[in-house]
């Protein structure tokens, strides 16, 4: 009995590595990094450590009882707020369409002058797996492509000869990403505390108010529901709190 309940226990998750100064954030849209990562990113914040948010849609088609139009500027606004609660202050919006966004040329291309222009050591966005859960929880379509295309996006930036007009705006190949991080995969092998950072996350998911009103009936929690997450990776770590990653390594530390 007690070897099939060890059996059943998920493995321990490895730290993160801190050993870097400048991180870039690409996810597809406003609330997205706020359903876990911003916790760890308030932590890198606290330590001195730069991050740029990317945006690849405003969120527009997020709110179901507004327009498009009404909407994207709302969501901007509310992002900027989430933002700085965790020690963010540059947040760009990419300008794709909510909910309706590719995998191709243009958005790699988008992802690509980003990191050349900010030079990030890492890139952070969220879980492009076909499931949450690694079994029938299905993600979303415009966050499986950006995550998708980030990957792709970061290699690009490095490439000369990819992308030959980025050199003709004066943005140099920037191949020195060395690993994207990709927050809640349910392939994730690493983690990191977010104990002491962990109400900041909170208070910027909190940040996307209007958003969060159209969440079902109303009576979403982010507090409770983000506690949920974060105590089961938090026992991988040995914590209170933790955010899990999965790693895609670039180059060596």
């Amino acid at each position: 009995m007690s070897d099939t309940t060890e059996q059943q226990q998920p493995p321990p998750l490895e730290p993160l590595t801190e050993d870097w100064q400048r991180g870039l954030a690409v996810v597809a849209h406003p609330d997205d990094l706020e359903f876990g990562a911003a916790a760890a990113i308030a932590r890198w914040t606290s330590q001195g450590k730069h991050i740029v948010y990317t945006l690849a849609t405003s969120g527009e088609a997020g709110i179901d009882g507004m327009s498009p139009q009404e909407c994207a500027p709302l969501r901007e606004q509310e992002q900027r707020n989430s933002a700085a609660v965790v020690g963010v202050d540059t947040v760009e919006f990419l300008g794709f369409a909510d909910g309706v966004i590719e995998y191709g040329l243009p958005l790699r291309r988008a992802i690509a002058r980003a990191v050349r222009q900010h030079r990030p050591e890492v890139v952070i966005t969220t879980n492009f797996r076909d499931t949450w859960d690694g079994r029938s929880a299905l993600n979303q379509a415009d966050h499986i492509a950006t995550g998708r295309a980030v990957l792709d996006g970061v290699r690009d930036a490095g490439n000369r000869w990819v992308f030959t007009d980025l050199l003709d705006d004066g943005l140099q190949p920037w191949g020195d990403v060395r690993q994207v991080w990709v927050a809640n995969s349910p392939e994730a092998g690493h983690g990191v505390d977010v104990t002491d950072t962990f109400d900041r996350g909170v208070a910027s998911l909190q940040a996307h108010e209007q958003y969060l009103r159209g969440l079902g009936s109303g009576t979403f929690d982010p507090e409770e529901f983000l506690e949920s997450l974060a105590r089961g990776v938090g026992s991988r770590l040995g914590a209170r709190y933790g955010v899990a990653f999965e790693v895609f390594p670039l180059r060596s530390f």
